[in-house]
């Protein structure tokens, strides 16, 4: 239950049962004594009975002793007033209520509503303090367990990182098997890479596999204008975390908040110092945090500050690096297992021809070719942008304009030209497509035949002719015009 709920049905059965026990506290004070009817009756004829008011069948009075007294008078019974009037009682008489209980709550409407009012008022003004102190509260964002987990089987063309990362998630769902060898599983990961590479869902993907918290925050969220603010979080993160252990704390973009230290005059400087120290303090500091293990991602591992990389801190560092040309088959079919593909999209083929490629690049192409379906309307499945005839060129350098296009149909593939930039073509190359623009913008793209990280692809080797640099066969190409011209071939 919401604990803001909690808090008001607390001051509400509360008032409720301070107002029960006032109004018996009022008739218990009273000390008014219950008669039955008969006994009544007999104290009437013997004129005991001063006064009554009936009220209904509810009859109260006081006897001439002073003594008050309280009975019920049977619904058949007529003439009673009548007959106490003769008897010398005074007799008067109220309109019966729907309810005691709306009677009384009716008395107690003004007072309920006033204490309503203070309740309200009061809430508001502790709400607002709570704002101005958690001021300091760490942002960092809980995943809750209704969201759907990323698993290893989500993430692909990392394999190395994959390894790396087995022993944390052991360790995270077998704590004691690592306590009874003595082992100490790492504090503090870093995962380094160019953007686009899948640092956040490698962490992701490790908290889904060990099914633990995971705790998110950006490194920007701890640093602020006033000095403290950012420690305060950093201590409240690691709080949190202490209580859900054990979990994994991510740190998106840790270069804000980790940079070297130095000499500075800025206020922010100070803060950032602070923040940083703080950091390090909680990841090997006096007190343990044993089950928080700390994930950090970053793009620029060169200006963080070496205390925040050595051992007993970050212990591992793991680079992710772009896909080779397996893992971005891996990373396409991930993509592409659950929507429809047409019958000559082959994803080796995809994987080949999108050479230097990241996740987030081949899940932008992906989202490319599915609007680019709707467009088409197509029915049956979708073409990815990257195999269309023009592929290579929407490719790498956005999807072509009306205005650079050749005024005349040109072929694919020429098999001169006086450039050069087609004479492979006349090699042996096997070229896997060509545009047909303006000169300005034509393009002649052919599949690699290895792997990107091939070794034996080194560019101080000297290979054939087809496999010689684009560049340098088409100066060739250009020398052996010019050489021909000169001889009047």
């Amino acid at each position: 239950m919401n604990p803001t709920v909690k808090s008001l049905l607390f001051w509400v059965v509360l008032v409720v049962v301070g107002v029960l026990i006032w109004n018996f506290s009022t008739k218990f004070q009273h000390n008014e004594k219950t008669i039955t009817f008969s006994e009544f009756i007999a104290a009437a004829d013997s004129g005991q009975i001063r006064s009554v008011v009936i009220t209904g069948q509810e009859i109260t009075g006081n006897l001439k002793s002073g003594d008050p007294f309280h009975t019920y008078a049977p619904s058949q019974y007529d003439g009673l007033a009548n007959k106490l009037i003769d008897r010398g009682v005074q007799v008067s008489s109220k309109e019966p209520t729907a309810s005691p209980w709306a009677s009384l709550l009716y008395s107690w409407a003004p007072v309920l509503l006033m204490i309503g009012f203070w309740i309200f008022f009061m809430r508001q003004m502790q709400s607002g303090g709570n704002k101005a102190l958690s001021f300091g509260k760490s942002k960092a964002k809980l995943s809750s367990s209704s969201q759907k987990k990323v698993t290893f089987k989500d993430v692909a063309g990392v394999d190395e990182a994959k390894e790396e990362l087995q022993e944390i998630i052991e360790f995270l769902k077998e704590p004691q098997k690592f306590q009874k060898l003595g082992g100490r599983i790492p504090k503090g990961v870093l995962l380094m890479g160019p953007p686009g590479t899948g640092k956040t869902l490698m962490a992701r993907a490790v908290a889904g596999e060990a099914n633990v918290p995971f705790f998110s925050i950006s490194g920007s969220d701890f640093v602020e204008m006033f000095v403290g603010v950012g420690a305060s979080r950093v201590r409240d993160l690691f709080e949190q975390g202490k209580k859900n252990a054990p979990c994994i704390v991510f740190i998106d973009e840790i270069d804000a908040v980790g940079r070297h230290r130095g000499a500075g005059l800025g206020g922010g400087h100070d803060e950032r110092e602070q923040t940083l120290n703080q950091l390090l303090v909680e990841m090997d500091g006096f007190e343990s945090n044993e089950g928080v293990i700390l994930v950090a991602a970053t793009n620029r591992p060169d200006v963080l500050d070496p205390a925040l990389l050595r051992p007993g801190r970050f212990d591992r560092r793991i680079v992710v690096n772009r896909p080779d040309v397996k893992g971005r088959e891996g990373i396409l079919a991930v993509h592409t297992r659950k929507i429809p593909m047409s019958d000559d999209v082959e994803v080796p083929v995809l994987a080949r021809g999108t050479a230097g490629f990241s996740g987030a690049d081949l899940a932008k192409g992906r989202a490319d070719a599915r609007l680019r379906v709707r467009e088409r309307q197509s029915a049956d499945g979708i073409r990815a942008p990257l195999d269309d005839h023009q592929r290579c060129g929407e490719a790498r350098h956005g999807d072509p304009r009306s205005g650079s296009r050749a005024p005349h149909r040109a072929p694919a593939v020429r098999r001169s030209d006086p450039q050069g930039d087609d004479h492979p073509a006349r090699h042996g190359a096997r070229p896997h497509a060509a545009t047909a623009r303006r000169r300005e913008a034509q393009l002649l793209a052919r599949l690699p035949e290895r792997s990107d990280r091939d070794p034996a692809r080194r560019p101080h080797r000297r290979r054939d002719h087809d496999e010689q640099p684009h560049d340098r066969r088409g100066q060739r190409s250009r020398a052996l015009d010019r050489a021909r011209a000169q001889d009047g071939l």
